[in-house]
């Protein structure tokens, strides 16, 4: 593997009967980074993951995580990489102290009480250290068990899913986490179902289609990919398919319609366009106008324009 790499994977194919689950998964994540996994349900997210953190063996293909064969030096993967489920593995009848005390010594790290103080400290949790775990917050609990699985100072950080449920409150304590992770040299994997979290935190994002990577690039250069996105709000409803028209001729794009909002957008790759073109030529056509727009993508424009979400099987649940 390539050292600038701290995950490589090339062709990994992996099937649940007559489920194809990944179809020859290539992805690159450069060490130090935050990588985004993103993508439909069934695309093969949860397959990946459970494959490149040793839960599951590959059918074909192959990877290096953290400098290691995949399969032939499964338990030298292990110790070099943290996992951090969708769902807490912490003990509520254990107190947070107990809990980290606990991974430590199953880790055999040296110092296991030093080290559960630090990560307690590190995650705020130093006021609820000796309260039974059972009686955290959802927010507490994900903190806690992102802690636990930083015992080891791992160098790949596999988050499948840590916001899931939480308030904005608890979610930016997790963000403010993972920023410092990787500001200390830590390789995070994260896969989320929140757009807004892998522009947040994402140095670069893979779009997951049908067990394949369809797209991989930085937030910003699959925004780019997919053009601006122009809208106009217009003054009359019944001239909504008019403003459409030449929303059409000027953006080459497929407008969308909104008549409970009286808006039509669309999406254009003209790099030309500015907005007072766009006035102009609206006004031209005798098109009043209410408001007009002209803006750079969201991940979910990218999302949605970039991943076909038809005629599949929620294969996550499935083989969850």
């Amino acid at each position: 593997m390539t050292s600038t790499y701290a995950v490589l994977s090339e062709g990994l194919e992996k099937r649940f009967g007559a489920v194809h689950a990944l179809r020859g998964l290539d992805l690159a994540v450069a060490q130090g980074t935050v990588c985004g996994l993103l993508g439909p349900n069934g695309a093969g997210k949860t397959t990946a993951v459970r494959l490149l953190t040793t839960l599951l063996r590959p059918d074909a293909g192959s990877a290096r995580v953290a400098g290691h064969d995949l399969v032939r030096e499964a338990a030298a993967v292990r110790r070099r990489i943290g996992v951090t489920g969708q769902y807490a593995s912490v003990d509520g009848d254990l107190t947070g102290r107990q809990n980290l005390r606990l991974f430590a010594r199953l880790h055999r790290v040296r110092g296991p009480a030093e080290r559960a103080a630090e990560l307690l400290d590190r995650f705020g949790l130093t006021e609820a250290a000796d309260r039974p775990a059972s009686t955290y917050s959802g927010g507490m609990r994900r903190r806690l068990d992102l802690a636990a699985s930083l015992i080891r100072r791992p160098d790949v950080l596999f988050l499948d899913e840590p916001t899931t449920g939480l308030d904005p409150a608890s979610r930016n304590r997790i963000w403010d986490a993972v920023r410092e992770l990787k500001a200390d040299g830590t390789t995070v994997l994260l896969t989320t179902q929140y757009l807004e979290e892998a522009d947040q935190l994402a140095d670069d994002i893979a779009l997951v289609d049908r067990g394949r990577v369809a797209h991989q690039g930085s937030p910003a250069q699959l925004k780019a990919a997919i053009g601006m996105h122009a809208e106009v709000v217009v003054a009359d409803p019944d001239a909504l398919e008019k403003a459409a028209a030449v929303l059409d001729r000027i953006t080459g794009g497929q407008p969308v319609l909104d008549h409970a909002r009286h808006s039509v957008g669309a999406v254009t790759t003209d790099i030309t366009l500015t907005l007072p073109r766009l006035v102009r030529e609206l006004d031209a056509a005798g098109l009043p106008l209410l408001d007009a727009s002209l803006k750079p993508p969201t991940l979910d424009d990218v999302f949605l324009r970039l991943t076909d979400r038809t005629d599949r099987t929620d294969l996550e649940e499935a083989v969850a």
